[in-house]
């Protein structure tokens, strides 16, 4: 899977946009986005698995932007959300209710009732008492509520840990050796409809074999389950794909599905893929400005209008991240730390990077941040999240704008009984 972002002429080009020239019209920082390289990426994991009755289930806690969401279900993708607050986007972008699954360990009653309002694909269940409220509140609204038991198979993913949900110590899913009675408790609860067996091992996975074992410990249970009786329409393997930040040689959707299609074909259930990072991660990045130079005894720092609360990943998971000058001006090298404005020591994109010799007011574009970037952004030191522009072929979109200072305080108020 490629990009397009290239140079052309020595200036950085998101297909056929310069991105300086999106710089002077909608400033800085800013996140930009290829509906190509979008789209590209949907439709290489679609085609893979082309010889299995599958559905691509977009996970959108990856990026949640509604103009990339409803691209993603135009073309035919189903959603993956993890809140009440995703399925609201998700309708809003256009996404039809049958095909979106609601995941996560923590659902409340709220997000349950609304869920249930837009009879969803399936809730993606993770414990026995959160069986027992999809029932109440089903049975209180009158419906049949549609669950797959999430299984926890134990494999290790090989990953960073924060992003490890497979294993045994991990707070996602139920324990393998409980499925049978997990499943009968779902049979037996009179407002549920068991639909699936669903599994995620975790995120950034580079190689298959983690995905070959999970695949077939979940393919041999959903046999083993529909022998007993039970109703197992969908197998959901979860997502996790990796995309190539530094040097990684990550396996593409094809490899993926030499490795698996056969196992999963022999269930005879329709197989749901969850990826989240591989479609978007590549398709966008995070342009920034360089404010100040300056130098500590031996060290540089590039001190740019970009922060931690714009992309997290480097202080969280101490993730790489290429960097890239947007206009190539000089040839000359320089060994840098990148950071931004917030006032923590946490706060930065980069250390002893080797980058192209920068001065101030230089655009330096952040790769692979269309993944877990502005999702994961905040207003931390009452910072403004930044806008998000989508560029299709040679025209660009501002499709959110960049908060005002009147969004900070948007919903607060000072009673009045404090200030008299």
């Amino acid at each position: 899977m490629g990009h397009h972002f290239r140079y052309r002429n020595k200036e950085m080009f998101c297909e056929g946009v310069r991105l300086s020239d999106i710089v002077k019209e909608v400033g800085s920082p800013v996140y930009i986005y290829s509906k190509r390289t979008l789209l590209e990426a949907y439709t290489e994991f679609d085609t893979a698995f082309a010889n299995v009755d599958h559905l691509v289930c977009f996970a959108m806690k990856a990026n949640s932007s509604l103009s990339v969401v409803s691209l993603l279900a135009k073309a035919g993708a189903g959603i993956d959300c993890n809140s009440g607050g995703e399925i609201f986007r998700a309708l809003k972008a256009g996404a039809h209710p049958s095909k979106i699954i609601f995941t996560g360990v923590g659902k409340t009653e709220e997000e349950i009732r609304f869920a249930l309002q837009y009879d969803i694909l399936m809730f993606k269940v993770e414990s026995r008492s959160e069986l027992r409220a999809i029932d109440r509140i089903a049975g209180e609204m009158g419906k049949k509520a549609p669950v797959g038991i999430r299984i926890n198979p134990n494999v290790d993913p090989k990953t960073h840990p924060y992003i490890a949900t497979g294993l045994a110590e991990d707070k996602f899913g139920i324990d393998q050796s409980m499925a049978f009675e997990s499943f009968g408790l779902a049979a037996s609860l009179p407002n549920l409809r068991v639909v699936g067996l669903d599994m995620h091992i975790g995120s950034q996975i580079v190689d298959v074999d983690p995905f070959v074992q999970a695949a077939t410990k979940m393919a041999v249970l959903a046999l083993e389950l529909k022998k007993a009786g039970f109703n197992i329409e969908h197998l959901d393997i979860g997502g996790g794909m990796a995309i190539p930040y530094k040097v990684e040689k990550p396996a593409s959707p094809k490899d993926l599905a030499d490795a698996i299609s056969s196992i999963l074909n022999v269930t005879d259930c329709k197989i749901l893929f969850e990826p989240g990072r591989f479609l978007v991660g590549n398709a966008g990045v995070l342009v920034t400005k360089v404010l100040y130079t300056k130098k500590h005894k031996n060290k540089n720092f590039l001190i740019v209008d970009a922060a931690m609360n714009d992309l997290i990943r480097p202080s969280l998971y101490d993730a790489y991240h290429k960097i890239r000058a947007v206009e190539l001006k000089k040839v000359e090298t320089m060994v840098a730390d990148i950071v931004g404005p917030v006032c923590e020591s946490g706060d930065f994109f980069a250390h002893n990077r080797t980058i192209n010799k920068c001065k101030q007011n230089d655009l330096l574009a952040i790769m692979s941040a269309g993944a877990y970037g502005f999702t994961m952004s905040s207003n931390y030191n009452a910072r403004l999240r930044v806008p998000e522009v989508l560029v299709d072929g040679n025209k660009f979109y501002v499709v959110r704008d960049r908060e005002t200072y009147d969004d900070l305080i948007r919903g607060e108020r000072i009673p009045e009984e404090l200030v008299k």
